[in-house]
């Protein structure tokens, strides 16, 4: 790197910033670059933590807690910007409730600012077991894009908390389902795609991001708990989407359907996100391989369409590699899986308890792998063809959403710039994962 003069660094400093020249000089630096959270499962979607410099085990006190904060209920994963950390919750006071967006400082837990509305919550949705907000917000060129759980769509300022502009899609499409505002929203090419089970033909809506007008609606299928994804196969970017009725594949540019399989799933089954590797698709616990030179797809297992047979979990999105599949089951084992076949390789109940509603989320990071269960634990495992290995473990949260008779912690974490986040229904955590150096 050539050597520069007092002026020439002072206009890098002003124009890249301090923080970022200190990186641009370190050796390797480039190597070891934090990364924010700024979506669900992710900045590529696909639950990756690809940084380095993190931890391949806890120290033997247990990992650094930085901060814990208050906030209220809801089932939406905290995200990560700039600085930041945005989660959305909901206040329920004498059968009032209002559904805030905070905004956390990234490394002190200050509350920087916050944006709320009141919302008409049906009665029986007052019940702890309601949650709030399920859908988890997305950060993009310096704007927040939040979904409540009635359907208040709001793009804010991300640095300031100020509104953009906003939409009552209950209002404008017809949802009239409470449980039908419930996936992450996702943007791609400038449209924000959302699945809100409107009405007519509007189970998903494309916006342009900018400014909140209306692209392009699709389908008109029943509400859904799983979240969109996109991959490119066949020679075209596909939107993939999972209801009660189908898994769908559309132009994510048009709304176009691709192709369709129909497949019914009851709405609290058709839960986890549809991953992907290579030709795969992996959708609950249905493979497709996915055509190489045109959008179609045709089934690879199970044989039978039956529930129990094609759904491995309905908390928890798998975690698929190259020839296998990493997942939970419903009841709390975690499995490995042939992903050509889906026979069973081995078998683990030794993550949480094997009891129905448990979950683990998994979060490939460097040699190893995070999983976060519905007891509160962090853990950093290794997962191979051969073995499921834990390293370490670390009670990062207490549960507190109702389930029968017990609580359970079933909001998959952010990892972003060295650090965990995660939330129950009373509070905010970070904590370090970082190596020193």
């Amino acid at each position: 790197m050539p050597k520069l003069n007092q002026s020439e660094f002072t206009m890098l400093r002003r124009w890249i910033g301090l923080p970022a020249l200190v990186l641009f000089f370190l050796p390797g630096a480039a190597d070891t670059r934090a990364v924010d959270w700024p979506q669900w499962r992710g900045p590529n979607r696909d639950g990756s933590w690809n940084e380095t410099g993190i931890m391949e085990s806890f120290p033997a006190g247990g990992l650094n807690v930085s901060w814990r904060k208050p906030v209220g209920r809801g089932w939406s994963s905290p995200v990560v910007a700039q600085g930041r950390v945005f989660v959305t919750d909901v206040e329920i006071a004498e059968r009032k409730a209002i559904e805030r967006v905070l905004c956390f400082d990234e490394a002190s837990g200050t509350l920087l600012w916050k944006h709320e509305y009141p919302v008409g919550y049906p009665d029986w949705a007052f019940d702890p077991n309601a949650g709030g907000p399920r859908a988890t917000p997305i950060v993009r060129d310096g704007r927040l894009f939040t979904l409540g759980a009635l359907g208040h769509l709001v793009c804010l300022d991300a640095a300031k908390g100020g509104v953009v502009w906003s939409k009552n899609l209950a209002a404008e499409y017809g949802v009239k389902e409470f449980t039908g505002i419930t996936a992450s929203p996702l943007i791609d090419d400038g449209l924000l795609i959302l699945y809100i089970c409107g009405k007519p033909a509007a189970c998903v809506v494309a916006f342009d991001k900018d400014s909140g007008k209306e692209t392009w609606r699709a389908l008109d299928d029943s509400f859904t708990y799983s979240s969109p994804t996109i991959l490119t196969a066949g020679g075209k970017k596909q939107l993939i989407v999972w209801t009660q009725d189908a898994v769908t594949s559309l132009e994510p540019a048009t709304g176009k359907i691709w192709w369709r399989e129909l497949l019914h799933t009851p709405g609290d089954q058709a839960v986890s996100t549809p991953v992907f590797s290579g030709q795969r698709l992996l959708v609950g616990g249905l493979m497709f391989q996915l055509d190489a030179v045109k959008p179609a797809a045709s089934v690879l297992w199970p044989e039978g369409g039956a529930v129990s047979k094609r759904i491995l979990s309905n908390t928890s999105t798998a975690l698929l590699q190259g020839d296998y599949v990493f997942s939970a089951k419903t009841s709390g084992e975690l499995v490995c899986l042939e992903a050509a076949t889906g026979r069973l390789v081995w078998q683990t109940n030794n993550v949480t308890e094997l009891q129905n509603g448990s979950s683990i989320h998994l979060t490939p990071c460097g040699d190893g792998v995070f999983l976060f269960t519905d007891r509160g634990d962090l853990i950093r495992a290794k997962l191979t063809p051969r073995s499921y290995t834990e390293i370490s473990r670390f009670h990062l949260l207490e549960p507190t959403s109702p389930f029968g008779a017990r609580k359970c912690a079933w909001v998959p974490p952010a990892y972003a710039n060295g650090r965990v986040y995660v939330r129950n229904d009373a509070e905010l955590v970070c904590a370090s994962l970082a190596t020193e150096r």
